[in-house]
């Protein structure tokens, strides 16, 4: 089996199973095993690679591939409403498309760009316990800009050791942070702003959370063998602390059991 990201159901509590519909969720509370073969696939030519680069990409498509351009991670940075990318066609159908600028909670409060049909995936996938659209954009580029504006304020970057151990402030309460910000928004990017109150909340299958977490990688542990305890995110729980990034491990080859 080749590793993909997670496919994730919003459900009480969150569904998960691999790309090949193998469920997750029934396998928690028994043993597992996963042995990587040491072949790592690109996700996009499909080439055997000696290293992953960028969540799956041999180096080659890694600098020109559209998945993995510099304004997946800085948004802001997109060219799409100017007809401009690694991939025009790629740019006008998943960039040059609505998005959401949105709260999220974990330990914190977060800022975070998603094209508006990736929702609510993405929040699943990065462990929120909540969260709360704040604005909708045209395109990418204007949700990474209003994004920035609000990064003197909140951080774009969930900590995973606090998320993995379900770290949280309790006084967080989503929609009155999002109508306090609408005063600080700048002038012309308020527009955008959605008076939408609904906050999405989400429930994930972990038995118990543990006061600690340690990080694998198939790199150092090429076999990993123990109880599945839990999963949050995309990260994988083997008996109750050590974590597996599954989406860290995209292209890896693994026999599982």
């Amino acid at each position: 089996m080749i590793l993909e990201k997670l496919h994730t159901t919003h459900e009480e509590p969150i569904q998960y199973a691999f790309a090949d519909g193998t469920s997750l969720n029934e396998r928690i509370g028994t043993e597992i095993l996963l042995q990587y073969t040491g072949n790592i696939v690109c996700r996009k030519c499909a080439k055997s690679t000696n290293k992953s680069f960028g969540e799956g990409f041999c180096y080659q498509c890694f600098l020109s591939a559209p998945e993995a351009s510099p304004c997946i991670l800085h948004p802001e940075l997109c060219e799409a409403h100017l007809g401009k990318g690694r991939d025009l066609a790629y740019e006008e159908k998943n960039h040059n498309q609505p998005h959401y600028v949105y709260l999220a909670a974990t330990d914190q409060v977060k800022v975070g760009v998603t094209r508006v049909t990736q929702m609510p995936t993405r929040w699943i996938d990065q462990g929120a316990r909540e969260a709360i659209i704040l604005a909708e954009t045209p395109n990418r580029y204007l949700a990474g800009v209003l994004e920035v504006a609000l990064k003197e304020m909140y951080s774009d970057k969930t900590n995973w050791q606090n998320m993995l151990r379900d770290i949280k402030n309790e006084s967080v309460e989503l929609a009155q942070e999002k109508w306090e910000l609408l005063e600080q928004l700048p002038a012309d990017l308020g527009q955008y702003f959605t008076e939408d109150e609904m906050v999405y909340t989400f429930n994930y299958p972990v038995l118990a959370y543990p006061e600690k977490v340690a990080s694998l990688t198939l790199d150092k542990e090429p076999r990993i063998q123990g109880k599945l305890t839990g999963i949050r995110g995309q990260y994988l729980y083997i008996d109750h602390y050590l974590v597996l990034n599954i989406r860290r491990h995209t292209g890896y080859e693994v026999e599982w059991k």
